[in-house]
């Protein structure tokens, strides 16, 4: 398992290594760097309607209360960075109840990304492209609590009732505390509630990212928008890899959306951070998706774009827009809409959406009014809602792979006995796996991993400049009945080492 003496630069090095690990996908990422707007719009659940609580939506510029895919795909522009994507993406937005009862939304950092993960399972299973006309949603509203231990175990442990479709959506809600002078950073999907104030304080200098993993597993026979947009799909055994259950058989594209939103601007301020639908627990967090993509060109990109760096420069079947151009697309407001004021601040949220923190479900809140009569809503220190305590101090690393991320088990998947670890200083006290991230790191990490970097290189993508750092480190292979041998392995870290524009 020798790095080949034939591999002369850091990035082929990047490249060789992760090619070499069983259960890591080709993916992309879709940047969606600004949002079309801010409204209660929702097509999925309120279809010609005034929606029950605000979104923030991203994508083809003819989104509307009545959009379907032909309205989509009929769009002249997208607020996503390839042309030929004119799918729609929404989700609740965020917003702070100051002391005063006062709510505003909380601020959006860089739009969107909705990943793009061609993950089979191991299968070997063809991949197909979202077809025309199709829809989906991800999580629900009204759920105010989760079933599962906390923090997941490792997915090797999962029990039956962790394998359940409805323990496997729980999973798939994560709220990542973002903190990069710490060194640290959480996996994601690593914690499925939303912290509380004070947490978000003290631990999230840099906000907090909503995640949400879509199924990736669809029962053609159910038809591509099934009355609530959710029977048709399943998730994999392993929420965002595995395998599908019986009668999903086909596999998608795996989708995952990332949100981040700028808590730490209310450091320092009496208030609870809710969401739109009046959730402050996060466990009601959701999303929803029409696709808007041709899918000769869809699917020509699933089949051919299996780069390993999650970069669109990367897939030539996409025509990219510059940032000005994406954050020029806007959203043409409906006239029963145009009054209302969703970012506040005003004395509710927006619809008049109480706030119900369970752990009871909440109840439907489908008013559909236009332009609101705003009524003062009183405020009250919040009770704090049911929600376990997990310390991003000592994170515990129980997925077995994360966006743009390599764990050692997809090394133990590739032939390395499952003795083997890469240790690091978080992991000395948990028998937990342990990942060495790819992802946006912050500046100048600390160095825990006892390797030697032999090589650095800089490359911008996405607005973002990146440093990849090829490292020699130790391992540990157990070869039976001879016992254990020492081995060099080179090791790519990707590093996100500043931005080439203003965000």
């Amino acid at each position: 398992m020798a790095t080949s003496s034939k591999v002369t630069s850091p990035m082929a090095a990047a490249a060789l290594l992760l090619a070499s690990l069983s259960g890591v996908n080709a993916f992309w990422r879709m940047d969606c760097h600004s949002p079309l707007g801010l409204a209660r719009i929702d097509p999925l659940v309120d279809y010609g309607k005034i929606a029950a609580h605000s979104h923030i939506i991203f994508g083809g510029d003819n989104f509307s209360p009545t959009a379907g895919y032909d309205d989509l795909i009929a769009s002249e522009s997208t607020s996503c960075r390839a042309k030929e994507d004119k799918s729609a993406y929404w989700t609740p937005s965020l917003h702070f109840q100051h002391s005063d009862g006062t709510f505003e939304v909380v601020g959006n950092q860089g739009g969107m990304l909705a990943y793009y993960f061609l993950r089979d399972g191991g299968t070997g299973q063809q991949i197909k492209a979202f077809p025309a006309g199709f829809q989906m949603i991800a999580g629900d509203t009204n759920k105010r609590n989760f079933t599962g231990p906390v923090p997941d175990p490792p997915e090797s442990d999962w029990t039956a009732d962790e394998l359940t479709q409805a323990s496997l959506a729980e999973k798939a809600l994560g709220f990542n505390c973002l903190n990069y002078a710490s060194g640290k950073t959480e996996p994601s999907l690593f914690r499925h509630f939303l912290p509380d104030k004070s947490f978000l304080d003290a631990n999230c200098a840099d906000g907090i990212r909503l995640e949400l993993s879509f199924p990736a597993c669809w029962n053609e026979a159910a038809g591509v928008a099934p009355k609530g947009s959710k029977s048709h799909v399943a998730y994999p055994n392993l929420v965002q890899d595995g395998v599908c259950p019986e009668g999903f058989s086909t596999r998608l594209p795996g989708l995952f959306y990332e949100t981040i939103w700028r808590t730490q601007d209310f450091v320092g301020k009496d208030g609870q951070f809710v969401l739109s639908n009046g959730d402050p627990t996060g466990y009601g967090y959701h999303g929803d998706f029409i696709a808007g993509w041709d899918v000769p060109t869809l699917q020509k990109a699933v089949d051919t774009c299996t780069n390993l760096d999650g970069t669109l420069e990367s897939c030539p079947v996409f025509t990219l827009q510059t940032q000005p151009e994406m954050a020029a697309v806007k959203l043409s407001m409906p006239a029963d809409l145009k009054n209302e004021n969703c970012a506040g601040p005003e004395s509710t949220l927006p619809g008049n959406v109480p706030i119900q923190s369970g752990p009871q479900p909440a109840t439907d809140n489908h008013g559909g009014v236009a332009a609101p009569t705003y009524a003062p809503s009183s405020y009250a220190a919040p009770s704090k809602p049911v929600v376990p305590t997990v310390s991003p101090k000592k994170p515990v690393y129980s997925k077995p792979s994360y966006p743009g991320s390599f764990s050692i088990q997809d090394i133990q998947n590739a032939g390395v006995a499952s003795t083997s670890r890469i240790a690091t200083s978080e992991a000395s006290s948990t028998s937990a796996a342990v990942y060495v991230a790819v992802t946006p790191a912050p500046s100048a990490p600390a160095e825990t991993d006892g390797g030697s970097i032999i090589g650095t290189t800089t490359y911008t993508s996405d607005g973002a400049v990146w440093e990849v750092a090829i490292k020699e480190i130790d391992i540990t292979v157990t070869a039976e009945p001879t016992g254990a041998a020492r081995r060099r392995r080179h090791l790519a870290q990707h590093r996100h080492i500043g931005d080439s524009h203003g965000l």
